[in-house]
């Protein structure tokens, strides 16, 4: 074996972090490969020579010595008689540990661990008046629940479960591809390590049976659509004993009659009379806490906004309420006898002549701005 200083053969600095000498030796690994290099004879050699240094140089107490002592430090079966060739093992194994991260996590991997159970999910349609004031609601989830013969474990009671001789409780089997060496679930134990030789009657060895189970779901005040509320441990029960998943409730509510909701906002329309939008007075508007009076001001016009502070929807996450916005849309009278149509017409009659344009000051403003349009497209 040549005696070439480590960090030279690696191509690194002595101050190079481990990424970086892990990063020099896979480059390295994948170069000097003997299955890469058929008939070049010295391919073996410098493979090893690379496989040393690295082992050295991440080794922390291995480097130490090293940048101390060099390589003296290793003769005479230095650090534990292990040498420059200790532990040198085969090509698959050195890919097994840089790679292994790739493949499932190299043979550094311990036994599989028992896969926790499915988040699950359920939709819940609520009315604006749940949704703002908060409520409880009873849900029945079909789910996967642990077996209760067998707590969970999927072997008869009395009896447990015993270490897969395939892959020897590691859940993973590796094979040999070539050049690489992949690893794969095992196929006699489906990846858990164990085997059941004396499977659970109810379960059957899943350790898991079908039931549908009731939830009491309290809904905070003021949820809106496309909030979720996490009921943990409530999802499927996880296999042989391993953790419940997640229940999510997906909030959605329903459209309202009245109000339209964005974000803590609440907006309505309300309708006026012909005469009170030009009058004045008072108009009754609902709200989510009961009718309240809303002053409508003279000559009021359609589509005029008002808001009213605080009589929003107080949110999931905030202290204060946001506003009502009210929109007044005039209503023109329908279904007119004929003395009523009679006094319109003379209402009408008086705006005519000179003051016209003091009375209807949007209309003769638009009809003003459509003459000057046509007039200056014949130009």
């Amino acid at each position: 074996m040549s005696k070439r200083d480590f960090y030279e053969v690696l191509g690194v600095s002595r101050d190079a972090s481990e990424r970086d000498i892990k990063k020099a030796y896979k480059r390295l690994a994948m170069k000097f490969h003997p299955d890469r290099n058929q008939g070049d004879e010295t391919a073996p050699e410098k493979f090893k020579e690379v496989k040393v240094a690295y082992e050295i140089l991440t080794d922390a107490q291995k480097r130490a010595a090293y940048d101390q002592y060099g390589h003296a430090a290793f003769e005479q079966g230095g650090m534990g008689g292990g040498g420059f060739g200790g532990g040198q093992g085969d090509f698959g194994d050195i890919f097994g540990d840089v790679f292994g991260d790739i493949f499932g996590g190299g043979r550094r991997g311990g036994q599989q661990r028992a896969q926790r159970g499915s988040d699950l999910r359920y939709n819940m349609e609520l009315t604006l008046e749940e949704a703002v004031r908060g409520c409880e609601k009873d849900i029945e989830i079909p789910t996967l629940a642990a077996c209760e013969p067998c707590d969970g474990t999927g072997a008869k009671k009395g009896t447990s479960s015993t270490t897969c001789s395939t892959c020897h409780g590691q859940g993973q089997v590796q094979m040999r591809q070539g050049f690489f060496a992949v690893q794969q679930a095992c196929p006699t134990c489906h990846g858990k390590g164990k085997i059941i030789k004396d499977p659970c009657n109810s379960c059957h060895g899943d350790g898991r049976v079908q039931k549908t189970k009731t939830l009491n779901v309290k809904i905070p005040s003021g949820v809106d659509t496309g909030d979720r509320i996490r009921l943990s441990g409530e999802g499927e029960a996880g296999e042989h004993g391993a953790p419940a998943g997640d229940l999510y409730v997906q909030v959605h509510v329903k459209e309202h009659n009245i109000f339209d909701r964005d974000g803590n906002n609440l907006y309505c329309e309300v309708p006026v009379s012909f005469t009170m939008a030009a009058l004045g007075g008072e108009v009754e508007v609902p709200t989510l806490d009961g009718r309240v009076s809303l002053k409508v001001p003279l000559e009021t016009q359609t589509g005029r906004m008002f808001r009213m502070r605080g009589k929003g929807v107080k949110g999931v996450r905030t202290h204060s309420a946001g506003d009502l916005i009210v929109k007044l849309i005039v209503e023109t009278p329908v279904k007119l006898t004929k003395r009523q149509r009679e006094l319109l017409k003379e209402f009408q009659e008086s705006f005519d002549g000179k003051d016209a344009k003091k009375h209807n000051p949007k209309s003769e403003g638009f009809l003003s701005g459509v003459k000057n349009f046509f007039d200056d497209l014949t130009k």
